[in-house]
């Protein structure tokens, strides 16, 4: 009889208490698999059989359950940073938590339209732009292209701003000519409604669900480095909430200027519902990009000349604090880089919320950079890419590029500094130009760094 009984004796030996392991049956519930007690044995040799099945579900539900909760004692889940690559200048500049030897450089959108190999490669593929997102393969190609040209310090994700309202139902095209169209953007309080889901529905597998092509490509382009010999960092990106929004309800550089604020004078509520939702999928998504592999991250808040002072103030800013608190708190080492283009007036303000590094567009008083940051954070930029771009006067050459280049080290200084434009590059500039400026920063920051 005490044989018989061995294999229920296990149910009850093997359920954990909240202290461990302890003889409870009750508290075999919190497994996501329930142990079920065996029916009475017929044999020894059955009972041992029972029991050992009984062990081996156990053991499997217990890894189940730690596998889907590595931290379910605190009830938070463990992030992942990838490890540093080995030319990490440009994460410890960011950082700044130590001086640098030279000051590191990349450009925004330095992978597209101004190199020969991405318009060849874009016929080659018969995609646009935005066709060739879709496919991992097309963006490992275009993000690699301008590091096996330049010497630059980063690899930036080829990617649009875009694609988050594309995950929340809002459709976005390029037929070409005109830029990229949002042809049906939200209308009206009942339209967001019925489009754009609600808040909790923004998580980790949403972004997977929606956006799981451009995670894809992150690992895929982490693949392609590694195997071409690329040890820089890759920085993953996101547009800001009010850059969504803004596109969102129907504005554009071109037409309907002031759309955006127009919803949030009218509509003070269901903006700030889509701004929590904008938030919360932003985060997730850059989370995502750091967890396939992303070393740093870059928010662009693209209109920011779009919104006035007051409303950045009372609608943007808490969204940017908001991911600024919790990107850290997730991933304290991997650098967090914001640009308000058009908005500098931001930038005091963007320096108090956990940012890393404040970018400065052309607008902006190298004089007074560093004092509107106080030392809170590093900055980059702001170069003008017009010294890039060849005139029929031949008044842009590399030595005009050398000593622009120099002028930008020595106004903002070549530590906490990551070299870049004020502007994304727009097509027209010289690949030869932008070498140039790659390498004057480098050679010249280095002399600064040992002069002083």
């Amino acid at each position: 009889m005490k044989l018989l009984l061995s294999a229920t004796t296990a149910v009850l030996f093997l359920a954990p208490s909240a202290s461990g392991f302890a003889p409870s049956s009750t508290s075999a519930s919190v497994h996501s698999k329930p142990l079920t007690l065996a029916a009475a044995a017929s044999s020894a040799e059955e009972d041992l059989e029972l029991t050992r099945q009984i062990i081996l579900d156990f053991m499997s539900s217990d890894a189940a359950a730690s596998a889907a909760a590595p931290d379910e004692e605190n009830g938070t889940k463990q992030y992942i940073t990838p490890p540093l690559p080995e030319n990490d200048l440009m994460i410890r500049a960011a950082l700044g938590r130590e001086d640098v030897e030279r000051t590191p450089v990349w450009l925004f959108r330095q992978a597209g339209r101004h190199l020969p190999e991405y318009r060849e490669y874009k016929e080659k593929t018969g995609r646009n732009f935005l066709d060739m997102l879709a496919h991992p393969e097309d963006v490992a190609e275009c993000t690699l292209q301008p590091l096996r040209r330049y010497p630059v310090d980063a690899a930036i994700l080829f990617s649009d701003i875009l694609v988050i309202a594309e995950a929340l139902n809002v459709e976005v095209t390029m037929p070409g000519g005109v830029g990229i169209q949002v042809p049906n953007p939200i209308k009206d309080p009942a339209d967001l409604a019925k489009r754009i889901p609600d808040v909790s529905a923004m998580t980790p597998e949403y972004v997977a669900d929606k956006l799981g092509h451009v995670i894809e490509s992150v690992k895929l382009i982490k693949t392609k480095m590694a195997e071409e010999g690329m040890a820089q960092p890759l920085i993953g990106f996101s547009a800001a909430p009010w850059t969504l929004l803004f596109y969102m309800f129907g504005g554009s550089s071109k037409k309907n200027n002031d759309i955006g604020v127009q919803w949030l004078a009218d509509n003070p509520e269901d903006s700030r519902r889509l701004l929590d939702v904008l938030t919360k999928i932003i985060i997730e998504y850059m989370s995502a990009q750091v967890e396939a592999g992303a070393n740093m991250l870059q928010l662009f808040e693209a209109m920011g000349m779009m919104i006035d002072e007051k409303n950045f103030d009372e609608f943007a800013l808490p969204c940017l604090k908001e991911i600024a608190t919790e990107l850290k708190s997730r991933f304290p080492d991997v650098p967090l880089m914001v640009f308000a283009r058009g908005a500098s007036f931001a930038n005091e303000a963007l320096s108090k919320l956990g940012y890393d590094v404040v970018t400065i567009d052309g607008s902006v008083d190298r004089a007074t950079a560093r004092t509107t940051v106080g030392g809170r954070t590093g900055l980059q930029g702001n170069y003008d890419p017009r010294e890039l771009i060849e005139d029929e006067e031949g008044t842009k050459t590399v030595d005009t590029v050398r000593a622009t280049a120099k002028q930008l080290l020595e106004d903002l200084g070549p530590q906490r500094l990551v070299a870049n434009l004020g502007e994304g590059l727009g097509g027209k500039e010289s690949p030869e130009l932008v070498r140039a400026f790659v390498d004057a920063v480098h050679e010249e920051s280095e002399a600064l760094i040992k002069s002083s």
